[in-house]
């Protein structure tokens, strides 16, 4: 029986394997209610110039994985690669698997010199001491997320009172 990781790119027929271990990292953080992505989606999604997934395997067996957005960072005029997920399945947690999921993603940031961002929850202290033994440098910053069902209503016109842009 081998003991060895290996880490590799995600592909379309991996979909189903990507979207388990997304649903997994949601339900961990009580979010599973979120997740409306589906397996088909991910195999679109896997297929894409701009979306990066490596997934961490041990004789073929998933471990976890790392996902990232390569994207336009409007204050540099660079893109930056924003690292989404960062997932190891508890019975592998504590091997280096997670260690290896950012090494490999930093790998691909480097060919082009990019930076690579993410967020971690504040009471996340295990996540920022891992982060920081990477060398990442951590920010506090307060996230706003502004979903259709909360602004959409403040376009009607009763209580809109900004003109359309042209």
């Amino acid at each position: 029986m081998t003991h060895t990781v290996t880490i590799r790119p995600a592909g379309p027929a991996d979909a189903g394997t990507v979207h388990t271990l997304v649903r997994e990292i949601a339900a961990h953080e009580g979010d599973a209610a979120h997740v409306t992505v589906t397996a088909a989606r991910w195999a679109e999604l896997l297929g894409r110039d701009d979306v990066t997934v490596l997934l961490a395997e041990r004789a073929g067996a998933p471990l976890g994985y790392v996902s990232a957005q390569r994207r336009l960072h409007l204050w540099s005029g660079r893109d930056i690669l924003a690292l989404d997920d960062l997932w190891v399945r508890a019975a592998a947690r504590d091997a280096g698997v997670g260690r290896a999921l950012m090494l490999a993603l930093a790998r691909t940031a480097a060919d082009d010199g990019l930076v690579i961002r993410w967020e971690v929850k504040p009471e996340n202290a295990a996540a920022q001491r891992f982060y920081r033994r990477l060398g990442a440098r951590l920010f506090t910053k307060v996230i706003a997320g502004w979903r259709p069902e909360s602004y959409l209503p403040l376009l009607s016109p009763e209580h809109d009172g900004a003109p359309a842009p042209a």
